[in-house]
């Protein structure tokens, strides 16, 4: 049995080590398109303030991990042959498969700006990347950040602990609007301004000059920065191109899955960034692009992949946590609300603590916080248990701190 895995992520090489652990006598082949070892892209900003080195980012850490039962080539897919079963690559080479795995991540999004491909700007993606902005950090250099979401954030410290002079842009109202709510997102504007980032929000870059010293960054409003390093973090869509033609359904920009993690296409699945797969909270199809939904997809295709469809995806949590120049903010579930549902919350302004609770009937749906982190678990914990709450909601409605007491009577009657 040959099964061939596109993508050398987390999803792809968590695959590729349950299907060896369950078929040990098949061959796996994870073709990835970049020449160095699989490594995480969460790790970066890591590597960007020196606190790993390239070989701390690699998923795996010893060389020889991949030589035997995982074939781990480099190679671009250009297409698949259904009616083979063919993966064909970029430079002309074809690798036959009888089951096939897209895990090939996201890729960034480059926003319509007049001057956005030229040399002095950047994304922050690959090890490529990090080696750019490295080569160009030091105290006293102007870079330009375009974007205040996950990614853009998870970069701010190193950044920042670089020396730079650094300035932030992002066209939503807040820091990232698709993590936090409108109070939340502008307490961490605070805070980042505190620590002297210049972070500009509903601010749009209309065009970046290029000239042979510096960047001149255009924004609305008839504003302007000088850049000697301008760093693109607008956003990713799903890395699927290499499926067209092949009659997979895609959804939100992804292969759209069923709980097997297959494809319309018997044969061909997906899993992490590259796959729409099962929301737990919502019941719904999404994409959620982070590291801990990338495994479990990955695992699960895996076992379907060599058992065909014998574990069934419960659905994975949209949970983000994001640490952005010492301050943890987490996003839980259903965190903007449903239509109906009572909310809660609580604000320290001055010491940068916030936190905001939403329920659907008597049942904790998703969360909001900001600079409380000794709740993460219990949090998940109870919007993952679903549990009714009884009289507990009312006592977390006026002290939304109560979380602990809160799941211990929900799952010990405490």
């Amino acid at each position: 049995m040959t099964y061939v895995i596109v993508g050398s992520g987390p999803a792809g090489v968590v695959a590729a080590e349950t299907i060896c652990k369950l078929d040990p006598n098949s061959q796996v082949v994870m073709v990835g398109d970049e020449p160095d070892p699989p490594y995480s892209r969460m790790a970066i900003p890591y590597l960007l303030i020196n606190n790993i080195d390239e070989q701390g980012t690699y998923l795996r850490k010893d060389p020889e991990h991949f030589d035997n039962a995982i074939k781990h080539m480099h190679g671009v897919a250009e297409s698949v042959d259904v009616e083979a079963k063919t993966l064909h690559l970029a430079d002309g080479q074809k690798i036959d498969y009888e089951a096939l795995l897209a895990s090939t991540g996201s890729k960034p999004i480059l926003p319509p700006v007049p001057g956005i491909d030229g040399e002095r700007v950047t994304t922050c993606w690959t090890l490529e990347d990090a080696r750019k902005i490295t080569a160009t950090l030091k105290p006293g250099a102007s870079v330009v950040l375009i974007g205040a979401g996950f990614i853009g954030c998870i970069i701010l410290e190193a950044l920042v602990s670089s020396g730079a002079n650094l300035t932030v842009i992002e066209m939503g109202d807040r820091m990232v609007p698709r993590m936090l709510n409108e109070t939340s997102g502008e307490l961490l504007k605070k805070w980042c301004q505190e620590k002297g980032v210049n972070v500009m929000t509903s601010a749009q870059v209309e065009s970046i000059e290029h000239h042979s010293d510096k960047a001149v960054v255009n924004i609305s409003g008839d504003r302007h920065v000088d850049a000697e390093l301008v760093i693109s973090a607008a956003g990713v869509r799903a890395n699927a191109d290499f499926l067209e033609g092949t009659g997979v359904e895609m959804k939100n920009g992804a292969v759209a899955v069923d709980r097997h993690m297959c494809s319309s296409v018997p044969g061909i699945y997906a899993a992490g960034d590259a796959a729409c797969g099962l929301d737990f909270s919502t019941g719904d199809f999404s994409v959620q692009a982070v590291q801990p939904t990338a495994v479990e997809h990955g695992r699960i295709a895996a076992a379907n992949m060599v058992r065909h469809g014998s574990v069934l995806h419960q659905g994975c949590i949209n949970m983000n946590v994001l640490d952005t120049i010492g301050l943890i903010s987490v996003s839980y579930g259903q965190w903007q609300g449903v239509e109906g549902g009572d909310h809660t919350s609580l604000l320290d302004r001055d010491r940068f603590r916030y936190i905001n609770l939403q329920f659907d009937e008597d049942m904790l749906i998703g969360a909001n916080t900001l600079g409380i982190t000794q709740h993460i678990g219990i949090l998940r914990g109870l919007i993952q248990g679903q549990f009714n709450l009884g009289k507990w909601k009312q006592r977390l409605m006026d002290n939304p701190m109560l979380l602990m007491e809160a799941y211990l009577a929900a799952t010990q009657g405490a």
